[in-house]
C-alpha cells in the first residue's frame, strides 16, 4: 500500500515537471508576443504585390526589427484572406464590388490594363470589336487584321484575378465566351508568354508592361481605340481600361497595420510608385 502511493506521488511530481518544462519561459513567451506585434502579412494582387514588397522594404530600413511578408495569388485571395483574418491586408487591384462593404480599400495608385503583343508584331492599334473577335475565336489569324498570316495564340487570366474581372466588364464578354489557347496568372507570366511567341497576345498591368519593356521584355503595348496604353493617359484619365490598386483590410487598422498604410500612402513612397509605372494619388 505504501509503495502504491510512493507511485502515485512519483508520478503527479513527474507530470507537474513535464508541463513546467514544456511551458515557455518569460522571456521566450515576451519575444514571441513582441515578435507578432512587429511582423504584417500581405496577399492578393500580383500587380500590387511588387510595389508593397518595395514600399516594405523601405519601411522595414525605417523600422529595425519588423517584418513585413508579401505574398501574391491574385485579388480574389487578397479579398480571401483579409476576411478570414489569413493575411493583415489584402492587395485589390480594382475597386471594391458592391457585396464587398465588410471590407475597407486604402487607395495606394491608379494603373492601367494593357494589350500586348510581341515586339516583333506589327499591329499596332485594336478596336474594343476587334479585341471582342479575337478573344472569341471570330478572328483566328493576324491577317484578319491587317497582320502577318500567323495564327493568334491568345493569353488569358486565371479565375480570381482582377484583370480578368476588369477585362471582361470591358469586352462585356462572360469567361465562357472566350476561346484562349493559354491560361496564366500573374503579370509576369502573361509577359513572358507573349515574349517567347510572336503570334501570341495578351493583357497585363500597364505599369508592369511599360517596366518590363524598359528593362528589355520583347513586347509591345497596343493602343486600343485610337489611345496609347501608357501611364501617362491612365494618369490623364484618357484611357478606358484603368483601375485603381489597394490595400484592405476586414478590421479597422490598429498598430503595425495602421502605420504601415499611411507609410505606403504618404508622399515618401511617391519615388517606389512611378519607379513601378503605376500614377501616383493626388496628395
Amino acid at each position: 500500500m505504501q509503495r502504491l502511493i510512493w507511485v502515485i506521488g512519483a508520478i503527479a511530481a513527474l507530470a507537474a515537471v513535464t508541463v513546467l518544462n514544456s511551458m515557455p519561459a518569460p522571456e521566450a513567451a515576451s519575444t514571441g508576443a513582441a515578435r507578432a506585434q512587429h511582423s504584417l502579412v500581405l496577399t492578393g494582387s500580383s500587380t500590387v504585390a511588387p510595389l508593397a514588397g518595395e514600399i516594405a522594404k523601405r519601411y522595414e530600413s525605417a523600422h529595425p526589427g519588423t517584418r513585413i511578408d508579401v505574398h501574391g495569388g491574385g485579388s480574389g485571395r487578397g479579398i480571401a484572406d483579409a476576411r478570414q483574418g489569413l493575411a493583415h491586408l489584402g492587395m485589390v487591384s480594382r475597386d471594391l464590388k458592391a457585396g464587398e462593404g465588410d471590407l475597407t480599400a486604402y487607395p495606394l495608385a491608379r494603373d492601367g490594363i494593357g494589350i500586348i503583343v510581341h515586339a516583333a508584331n506589327p499591329i499596332a492599334n485594336l478596336s474594343k470589336a476587334q479585341l471582342i473577335a479575337i478573344y472569341t475565336g471570330e478572328f483566328g489569324n493576324w491577317q484578319a487584321l491587317g497582320g502577318r498570316d500567323a495564327p493568334i495564340t491568345v493569353v488569358h487570366k486565371a479565375e480570381g484575378r482582377s484583370t480578368l474581372e476588369l477585362f471582361l466588364a470591358y469586352t462585356g464578354l462572360k469567361n465562357s465566351e472566350t476561346r484562349p489557347r493559354v491560361v496564366i496568372g500573374d503579370n509576369e507570366q502573361g509577359i513572358k508568354s507573349v515574349a517567347a511567341n510572336p503570334n501570341a497576345i495578351g493583357y497585363v498591368s500597364i505599369g508592369t508592361a511599360e517596366y518590363d519593356i524598359a528593362h528589355g521584355a520583347p513586347i509591345r503595348l497596343v493602343a486600343l481605340d485610337g489611345v496609347a496604353a501608357s501611364s501617362e493617359h491612365v494618369r490623364d484619365g484618357s484611357y478606358p481600361l484603368a483601375r485603381t490598386l489597394n490595400l484592405v483590410s476586414a478590421a479597422p487598422l490598429r498598430g503595425l497595420a495602421r502605420d504601415f498604410v499611411e507609410f505606403a500612402r504618404a508622399e515618401q513612397t511617391r519615388d517606389l510608385i512611378l519607379a513601378q509605372y503605376f500614377v501616383p494619388l493626388a496628395q
